[in-house]
């Protein structure tokens, strides 16, 4: 499957920006699960392309002049690869493997659990080792906690979730790796997009994320929000410990009053 990508995002202001910098992680990278065609990043100044100390693809956008807004648009072709029979459904699709998953065991501030967490965890604590018990766990969750369309925060923690706060894709997310820390399972975050007329109806198109785990000696994808492993429809942008290390776009900047964000992202079959 082919996928044409444009993401556009705008930041507009209603005083003057003195000095902005941004940190986005909006390019896909080669993985024996999709082959990058082409792909491309525009900003109003050149950015620097490096990379972060999860493997993913960074770029950072400086800007030292006076601006009123600030533009960035991702866009490309990448071909996602099927799912052959040596490769499971949810074998993982992000960036290639830089850290040892033990590193994903690590309790970030997000994803730390609290008392009624943890419970809910060690329900499932006897099979966390499998990729059946993990899938359980996974269904388990979306059905304590379904996804709701334009709900949620970046800076929702996972206990606060799962105690009834507003539930994105993202705090389902961090709810599934929170479990499985707490069970000895590295997890970690992945941000990126979903070819899914569903994904349009129900508000998500603006972007994605699911969770990995490691199981069995390798990572393996769990999608929360759709009740399925992730599969060739799925498009990594980039991994992290929870939201805030894979976020697609990060930023600080001096002056700029209220800010207003949009994102228009338009994702298609391409030939």
């Amino acid at each position: 499957m082919k996928l044409a990508i444009t993401h556009d995002t705008t930041y507009r202001y209603d005083a003057p920006v003195r000095s902005s910098t941004q940190y986005f992680r909006l390019t896909p990278r080669e993985s024996p699960r999709h082959r990058v065609l082409h792909w491309q990043v525009d900003t109003q100044r050149p950015a620097t392309q490096t990379h972060d100390g999860y493997g993913n693809v960074l770029h950072v956008l400086t800007l030292d002049k006076t601006v009123s807004e600030i533009r960035i648009r991702a866009h490309g072709v990448v071909e996602t690869l099927p799912v052959g029979e040596a490769a499971s459904s949810d074998a993982p699709i992000g960036p290639e493997n830089v850290l040892s998953p033990l590193v994903f065991l690590r309790t970030t501030p997000i994803t730390r659990v609290d008392e009624a967490l943890a419970a809910f965890a060690g329900r499932h604590r006897k099979r966390a080792g499998t990729l059946a018990g993990l899938r359980e766990l996974a269904a388990s969750i979306s059905d304590k906690i379904p996804f709701k369309p334009d709900e949620g925060s970046a800076t929702l923690s996972a206990a606060e979730a799962f105690s009834g706060g507003g539930v994105s894709v993202r705090d389902q997310a961090h709810v599934f790796i929170a479990c499985c820390r707490n069970l000895g399972v590295p997890a970690r975050f992945v941000s990126g997009y979903l070819h899914s007329a569903k994904a349009a109806d129900e508000g998500f198109i603006a972007g994605h994320a699911w969770a990995e785990a490691w199981v069995s000696g390798q990572w393996r994808g769990f999608d929360l929000t759709n009740h399925r492993a992730d599969g060739s429809e799925h498009l990594a942008l980039a991994i992290g410990a929870d939201y805030l290390d894979a976020c697609p776009i990060r930023g600080v900047r001096t002056g700029g009053g209220f800010e207003t964000m949009q994102a228009k992202l338009e994702i298609r079959l391409s030939q």
